[in-house]
């Protein structure tokens, strides 16, 4: 019996012992809570939109006449100049109807000086005439049109690009209107972005007339392409399902690193002059609102809410619910209560945003 009371006494005090120490604890960690004030400087943040780049004239080139492909004079991938031979379809039919063409203007010319001659000697009537100088400018037209014929038996480049894969081979039989290839001029890209309406309104309010709209482009690799962009269309519509606009940016190409078709992401870099900036760590959500909790100059807490503006790495700009000169708690936010006071060491701005993750100006 006396062997129980010895061990329930061994652990009364064990447990005493234990909340003790808890209780040490706990008020250690009260009389050491950090706190600070908010940063007020300039800085920026970085919004992301899923972006299509495409080439600022990429097109197909068809055949316009039906025949044989009898030379091809480029290869696929290859870099083409403004009016470089790229494909000949067999001329001979064509050549051989110009030739005729040509026989028939001739002996309507001759036709019509020797009616010509008549005439200005009164022998044949004005009409006559006429009738044969009808004919010599038809036979012209259908000269002309043979040589048309046979022009688009030549199929050349219209711009300087790159041709694409050949979507027929040398001696394959073509018809008209047959896709040969494509042709990509890569000088400029052209890179497409979805925009939402509230974010449009922003943009558009914040430029002033004669300011562009200056744009990065991030590749499929991660990494920023070495040129900027700038915004030059908006297109007239919203798209209804979506509540998105597209937008256009045209970037620069020299090295012709970007090709058609390629996927990026648009960075668009919004300065946020003279913005209150706190650690994310110091706020705590409720019902998907955002508080801190404020020390008053008696060293009492208080939950206040918040209003951010954009969210950096690890870092709020706060847009309302905050002043410059307000004290919060850094850390520690679930230790304490409403209204509890506190002991606490201050700790400066710039020594606390030393730590953090922020791209500033």
């Amino acid at each position: 019996m006396k062997r129980v009371f010895m061990l329930f006494g061994i652990g009364v005090m064990i447990v005493h012992s234990s909340c003790e120490s808890h209780h040490k604890e706990h008020h250690h960690k009260k009389s050491n809570f950090l706190v600070s004030q908010p940063t007020v400087q300039d800085t920026a943040t970085v919004k992301t939109y899923v972006a299509q780049i495409r080439s600022i004239s990429h097109i197909e080139l068809r055949s316009q006449e039906r025949g044989f492909l009898e030379k091809v004079y480029v290869d696929e991938g290859q870099f083409v100049k403004q009016g470089q031979l790229l494909f000949q379809i067999m001329p001979k039919l064509y050549e051989a109807e110009m030739h005729k063409a040509k026989a028939e203007a001739r002996f309507a010319e001759i036709e019509f000086e020797n009616t010509k001659n008549l005439a200005d000697s009164k022998v044949v009537a004005p009409n006559e005439l006429a009738m044969a100088e009808a004919k010599f400018e038809k036979a012209k037209a259908e000269l002309e049109l043979a040589k048309v014929h046979l022009s688009f038996t030549e199929i050349r480049a219209p711009f300087d690009g790159i041709i694409d894969r050949f979507q027929v081979r040398q001696g394959s039989l073509v018809d008209e209107g047959d896709l040969l290839t494509t042709l990509s001029d890569n000088s400029k890209m052209w890179v497409y972005f979805n925009v939402p309406e509230a974010e449009y309104l922003d943009y558009m309010t914040g430029l002033h007339d004669s300011t562009p709209l200056n744009v990065s482009l991030k590749m499929a690799n991660n990494k920023m392409f070495e040129y900027g962009g700038i915004v030059e269309t908006i297109e007239a519509d919203f798209n209804n399902e979506t509540g998105n606009i597209p937008f256009r940016a045209t970037f620069p190409n020299p090295k012709g690193l970007l090709r058609h078709g390629e996927t990026g992401s648009i960075e668009i870099r919004i300065p946020l002059p003279n913005a209150i900036l706190i650690p994310q760590k110091s706020t705590f959500e409720v019902l998907d609102k955002k508080y801190v909790f404020i020390v008053d100059d008696e060293n009492i807490v208080h939950s206040k809410l918040i209003t951010t503006s954009a969210e950096l790495p690890h870092i709020f700009a706060v847009a309302s619910g905050l002043d410059a000169n307000d004290k919060f708690l850094l850390d520690g936010i679930r230790l304490v209560k409403e209204n509890e006071k506190i002991k606490y060491r201050l700790l400066q701005p710039d020594s606390v945003l030393s730590h953090l993750s922020l791209y500033a100006e």
